[in-house]
């Protein structure tokens, strides 16, 4: 078993050479602003972090580190038009065998009324992309890439700067998103091309909220993406919050993991922590992953927990 762990790991950092790994986040209903700039501070003006160590005890496996800052203009007493619009910052950086990718994405988004409580959210975002290949931890089966083999025993950087477009519909008990990354695929770069092109990433988002009674709130989220090069990607999970200090709840990524979820609200101040397991089928590494996630909102008034 722990061979095959080991062949299916090596597998797993081979396709990251030549298609970039895809992130993934269990909290992905807390980091909605990063997959799709329409939702730029949706929960109002917060600051974000997550750590996530994915297949802990194993040297090499991936771990990814990300930290957001989100202002919506409302927040400062904006009125009119300037009211109505969001910046945000997005910062992550994400290991992964021989490679270390960090992301920057500012973003924008600016929201229209349709109803009393309904909106429409339209946003964009420019990403600059930092790729470092260390060449001293290419695993065999990347030493025989023609592409990055070359670099065996040394280093190479690729900078490339592409853009996200995002469209959302949003309402206090739910929300129903679509959005594209590099929608450019990567055309901007410069460095050492040991990825060809950047595929553009798809992404449908939804959630729906109820308050089943003032101690009980049912949440329930969902996420697809899909790229060219890469099997499509469902998750989904479901919280249950208590008297709007606590949750508990589990999620599911469709062919790959399932989770478990807590997480308390203290104040201004939102904890997660969430426990992950792959499938049988997935055939990954059976170590768990954790996911620890911090927000601070920046200003009194009400927001969405998704």
């Amino acid at each position: 078993m722990k061979n095959l762990a080991i062949v299916c790991f090596t597998l797993f950092i081979s396709l990251g050479a030549s298609a970039q790994s895809r992130k993934y986040i269990s909290q992905f209903s807390h980091l909605q602003g990063y997959y799709n700039p329409g939702l730029t501070a949706y929960e109002g003006s917060m600051v974000k972090g997550f750590v996530r160590n994915q297949w802990a005890g194993w040297e090499g496996a991936p771990k990814t580190y990300f930290v957001s800052a989100e202002l919506d203009f409302a927040d400062l007493g904006g009125y009119g038009d300037l009211g109505k619009n969001a910046i945000g910052v997005n910062l992550l950086s994400d290991e992964y065998g021989a490679f270390r990718e960090t992301e920057l994405i500012l973003s924008y988004s600016t929201r229209v009324r349709v109803s009393e409580l309904a909106g429409v959210r339209l946003g964009a975002g420019v990403n600059f992309n930092q790729i470092r290949l260390d060449g001293n931890n290419l695993t065999t089966e990347q030493a025989n890439d023609p592409t990055v083999g070359q670099y065996i025993g040394g280093f190479a950087n690729l900078s490339i700067v592409d853009f996200n477009l995002g469209l959302s519909l949003t309402h206090p008990n739910y929300y129903f998103s679509y959005g594209m990354h590099n929608v450019n695929q990567g055309s901007f770069s410069k460095g050492d091309m040991f990825i060809s092109k950047k595929p553009m990433v798809s992404i449908a988002q939804a959630g729906y909220r109820n308050a089943i009674s003032d101690q009980l709130s049912v949440i329930f989220n969902t996420m697809w993406r899909s790229q060219n090069n890469l099997p499509d990607n469902l998750e989904f999970n479901m919280k249950f919050m208590f008297y709007e200090k606590f949750w508990v709840g589990a999620g599911h990524r469709v062919d790959y993991a399932n989770s478990a979820q807590l997480g308390m609200l203290m104040g201004k101040m939102r904890f997660g922590y969430v426990y992950e397991w792959p499938t049988l089928k997935s055939y990954l590494l059976p170590n768990p992953t954790h996911e620890f996630m911090l927000s601070i909102r920046l200003f009194e008034g009400s927001e969405n927990i998704w």
